[in-house]
Formats: structure tokens, C-alpha cells, sequence
């Protein structure tokens, strides 16, 4: 308004109204070119639905996600007809799976040849190889054959890694290897998820409707999209230490809740238990021994001797190439002779009788006596003879007594007899013997 105001000023009094007029011209001509630039501005806008036309053959009701079968009948084709160039794909294979291969080849090569693919064994190299023809038209298919040799080199059936080349199975191979630095804590675990008799893997399998299989340190999982997400979560867990009857019982859970479709749309953290890490720090056991203390000496330790010093002190230092080599085979014989006899000695030992126990014998007085004693000086010492003396006293006294008890037995026995007679005979036959023995002295008389 400066410039205006001296142009006011100075014009005289007549051009003062005409001045007034053209000012307010100007200042809504000003006004309105602000309010023109704030429309442009607010119209400038990017209109996102500007190209966005009505689509009617698309609705809610289509599920973009399905995966359709590639079906060259129903008119799926390639443009073109068939692929431009060749893809392939290899994969090594341990040895022990060579034999296994071999007899299972023909099966895999019959399954593949009715997708058009080729597939190569190389016993030399200890690789699998698939290849693309020219009448290859399923595109993605090459990719399930990939899968299929890496799910054969890592243990798993032939029929059962077949299932890999239908649509609506996924497979994935779980590295296990790296994730616990321990080998013998990496062993407990990988046990760990397999479980006693193979139960918490089984157990896993129904729970995510996938295959699993544990293998050195791999583990590979066939299934649908949602189980191989589920599976490898519960791997990893076990491989960080954390139990996988936990993740088990969290998965039943999330099933039996899967069911019921009033819950299908609400937040189910409310009923999945929340399991807390307990870190627990165990003492150490302490070493009772306790280190005796070391006599301190400022003086450093006495240099140990080298090679060549122990070479001089031997002699060896002085002999030639050949002499050392002479001396370090006559030193290698020298140990496996005496190693063959000590084998050889240790067999001789099965076909050596056993010692046998010497005979004892008891007397009255309780004292053990030697059925047979053997004579203190052998055939060399002194001309004695080795022949054994009997202990004839042993003897006499054992036959004593046997007789002795043979006899009051049989007394006994007669007693018994004759006590008996007269109790059943009344004593008749008794004195008809008397009458008999008295007739008989009469008459030798």
C-alpha cells in the first residue's frame, strides 16, 4: 500500500475519486486470484478412483486364494504352447540312500513322466537330477519335482514323498543343525521332540494333519500351508529349550476352539495358557580338595629340552636319514611282536582247564582234614617221590563208628520183633521153641 499511497498524494483533488475506485478494484481482483489459488490447491489432489471402474464379474463370494489344478483339458495352456527354455534342478544324496534309490528310480521316473518332466540318477557324482521338456506345460511343476528328489536324499518314502507333486500339498526342510552349539544338549533335544516310542512327534502330526520326519539335522514336514507354519514353530521352540507338550497343549486347545463359529471372530488369548520361562540358577557343586598352595620362587622354570637336545643326548643326531628310519621300523617291530604275544597268550588262556577244589573231610573233633595230602616235594626236589599217603586214622575211626551204629540198629530191631510176637501169640509159640530145644539137648545127651 506504500506505492498507492504516494500516487494518492500526490494527485490532485478531481482524480482522488477515480484513484479510490480502481484501489478497491485492485484489492478484490487480489482477493479473488487467493481464493482461486486455494481451490487449485484442494483440487490438486490425486483422485485415486479416477480409472476405477465397476468390475461385475468379481465378487466376495470368489476366493482369490484357491489353488486351482493345472488342467490342460479345461483349457489351461501356456502362450506359446511350451516353455522357452530348459529349467532343471540337482541335489546330492548321502551314500547310504544309494541302495534305497536304486530300487525305488523306476517309480519316480513312471510318476514324473506323466507331468513331462525327466529325471536323472548319477550313481558316480551321488546326485538327483529333473529337467523340463518340451512338452512340459504345467509350469509350477518343476518346482514340486525339486521338492521330491530333496525330500527322497533326506530319508523319506518313496510313496509317501509322491504326495508332494499333488496342488494342495507344501513341503519344507527345517535346518536344525546350527541351533544348539552342544552336540550332546542338540542330541537330548532332537529326543526330545520325538518323544518315547515316537508318541510327541505322532502326537504333533495329528495336531498340524502333516508329515514330519526327524533325520540327523534335518527335520522335513509335509502338509498344507497352516500345519508347516504350525510344525516349524514347534520345532525351533524345542530346539530353544522350550518342551514341546507345551506347544502340544496349546494347538489342542486352538482346535477344539476352531470348532465352534461363534468364537471364529473374537481374540482367543483369554483361553490359551500363558506358560512364563523359569530360569532357575543351580549352585555349582564345590570342590572340597582344596589346591595346595605353591611354593612362590622368583626364579622362572627350568627350559624344557628341545627336539634336537633330546636327539643329542640319544645319539640319534649323529646317524644319517637311513639309520633313523632302520631304528624307528626295528622300534615299531620290536612292539607289535611283543603285542602279538600278549594276544596270543591272552587266547591260550580260554582252552586252559580249571583248577579243581580239593576234597575235605570232616572229623568228630570238627577239624577239616584232606582226603588226600599232596607231598611237599615234587618229582625234581630232593628224589621225593610226588605219591599221596592216606590218613589211615581218619579212616579207622570213621568205619568204627558206622559199625558200631549198624549194630545197635539191628538189636533194636530184634527187640522190637520179639515184643511183638508175644504180644499177638500170646507166648504159645514161645514154649512150643523151649519144649523143642529141651527135646533136642535130651537127646544129643
Amino acid at each position: 500500500f506504500k506505492n498507492t499511497y504516494n500516487i494518492i498524494i500526490l494527485l490532485p483533488t478531481t482524480l482522488l475519486t477515480y484513484s479510490i475506485k480502481q484501489l478497491i478494484q485492485f484489492i478484490n481482483m487480489s482477493n479473488e486470484e487467493t481464493d482461486n489459488q486455494d481451490d487449485n490447491i484442494i483440487t490438486n489432489k490425486k483422485n485415486h478412483k479416477k480409472y476405477r471402474r465397476d468390475k461385475p464379474w468379481d465378487s466376495e463370494n470368489i476366493n482369490h486364494w484357491e489353488i486351482k489344478p493345472w488342467n490342460p483339458q479345461d483349457g489351461d495352456a501356456l502362450p506359446g504352447g511350451s516353455l522357452l527354455e530348459e529349467s532343471s534342478f540337482a541335489t546330492l544324496f548321502p551314500k547310504y540312500r544309494e541302495k534305497y534309490l536304486r530300487e525305488v528310480w523306476p517309480i519316480v521316473t513312471r510318476a514324473l513322466d506323466k507331468h513331462h518332466i525327466k529325471c536323472e540318477l548319477n550313481l558316480v557324482e551321488g546326485s538327483m537330477t529333473v529337467f523340463t521338456t518340451k512338452k512340459t506345460s504345467d509350469p509350477s511343476i518343476i518346482l514340486k519335482a525339486r521338492d521330491l528328489i530333496k525330500l527322497l536324499a533326506r530319508s523319506i518314502p518313496c510313496q509317501q514323498a509322491l504326495k508332494i507333486l499333488n496342488d494342495d500339498v507344501y513341503s519344507e526342510i527345517i535346518k536344525i543343525g546350527g541351533l544348539v552349539r552342544n552336540k550332546e544338549r542338540f542330541v537330548k533335544r532332537r529326543q526330545r521332540l520325538i518323544g518315547p516310542d515316537g508318541a510327541t512327534l505322532k502326537a504333533l502330526e495329528l495336531l498340524t494333519e502333516c508329515y514330519i520326519l526327524v533325520q540327523g539335522n534335518t527335520v522335513a514336514v509335509m502338509g498344507n500351508v497352516k500345519g508347516i507354519k504350525q510344525a516349524r514353530q514347534v520345532v525351533i521352540d524345542c530346539m530353544k529349550n522350550i518342551h514341546p507338550v507345551y506347544n502340544i497343549k496349546r494347538l489342542m486347545i486352538m482346535k477344539e476352539l476352531a470348532k465352534d463359529p461363534k468364537l471364529a471372530n473374537e481374540d482367543w488369548s483369554r483361553f490359551l495358557p500363558a506358560f512364563k520361562k523359569k530360569n532357575i540358577q543351580r549352585k555349582k557343586p564345590t570342590v572340597s580338595e582344596k589346591k595346595e598352595k605353591k611354593h612362590y620362587t622368583p626364579f622362572p622354570p627350568a627350559q624344557l629340552p628341545s627336539k634336537i637336545d633330546q636327539q643329542l643326548d640319544s645319539g640319534e643326531y649323529f646317524l644319517s636319514e637311513r639309520q633313523r628310519k632302520a631304528k624307528k621300523l626295528a622300534e615299531k617291530q620290536e612292539k607289535s611282536i611283543q603285542k602279538s604275544v600278549e594276544k596270543r597268550m591272552e587266547r591260550e588262556k580260554e582252552f586252559e582247564a580249571p583248577v579243581k577244589k580239593k576234597k575235605t573231610m570232616t572229623t568228630k573233633d570238627g577239624a577239616e582234614k584232606d582226603g588226600l595230602r599232596k607231598s611237599q616235594g615234587t618229582g625234581t626236589s630232593h628224589g621225593k617221590s610226588g605219591s599221596a599217603d592216606l590218613d589211615l586214622d581218619a579212616l579207622k575211626n570213621k568205619f568204627k563208628n558206622n559199625a558200631s551204629a549198624d549194630n545197635i540198629n539191628k538189636r533194636k530191631a530184634a527187640d522190637m520183633a520179639d515184643r511183638l510176637s508175644d504180644f499177638v501169640d500170646g507166648g504159645k509159640d514161645k514154649d512150643k521153641e523151649t519144649k523143642r530145644k529141651k527135646k533136642k539137648k535130651s537127646k544129643g545127651d
